[in-house]
């Protein structure tokens, strides 16, 4: 009987593994879809970001920006900025958020970079436009525009969205009082973002507002 039990037993473990292992596969932030990827987003969508500030909304337009807004949706769709912190915020400059919570979400989108957009607008306060480290290098974090950045056009930050509800309400009262990151300040450092995510945040960080949820409220359909 004993014996039973313990093949019993690992029996059980072994399906146990087998599911874990089959949900991870099918975490679109672990192990994305390509055909999910390339799924042509909205001509345009709203985006509610629930934060701790309270929730404010982005309409994405894709005439803007297609390659970013495709990314954009994937990700919100897939619940990618769910609990993710604005660890760069700027008054006058920016806020930028979208670095992984979680490592080894980090791992997977630190080099999925995505191929730049023409500029097609001009980056005024209340637009959003995904951060990089230079040509085609976005990969999934955004920043809102807190004023006039204009210089930033000629940098290649090509705006995918605008802010529509909740700038001045909500945007405007993210906590800044980190200041800029490392190694130029003594905000946070985003290599130890991606290597420790929000543990390191929340640990030495508590006071950065964060995205509670992102979900689509809103959206047009795709012109035929």
């Amino acid at each position: 009987m004993t014996s039973i039990r313990l093949v019993r037993a690992a029996l059980v473990g072994a399906l146990a593994l087998a599911a874990a292992a089959a949900c991870r596969r099918r975490d679109p932030l672990l192990s994305p879809d390509a055909k999910a990827e390339r799924v042509v987003a909205p001509d345009s969508f709203v985006v509610r970001f629930t934060t701790t500030r309270g929730p404010f909304d982005v309409q994405f337009v894709r005439e803007w920006a297609p390659r970013g807004a495709d990314r954009v949706y994937y990700l919100v769709r897939s619940g990618f900025y769910d609990g993710t912190r604005f660890f760069r915020v700027l008054p006058g400059f920016v806020a930028q958020f979208g670095a992984p919570g979680d490592p080894a979400v980090a791992r997977v989108w630190e080099r999925r970079y995505l191929a730049d957009d023409p500029v097609a607008q001009i980056n005024r306060r209340g637009t959003v436009s995904f951060a990089t480290s230079g040509p085609n290098t976005r990969t999934t974090q955004l920043f809102v525009n807190l004023a006039g950045n204009a210089r930033l056009d000629r940098l290649g930050f090509a705006p995918v969205g605008r802010v529509v509800e909740g700038m001045a309400t909500v945007v405007d009262s993210l906590y800044a009082g980190y200041g800029e990151g490392a190694p130029r300040g003594s905000g946070p450092d985003q290599d130890r973002i991606a290597a420790e995510g929000n543990a390191y945040l929340a640990r030495d960080f508590p006071r950065l507002d964060w995205v509670r949820e992102a979900r689509v409220v809103r959206e047009s359909p795709p012109r035929r």
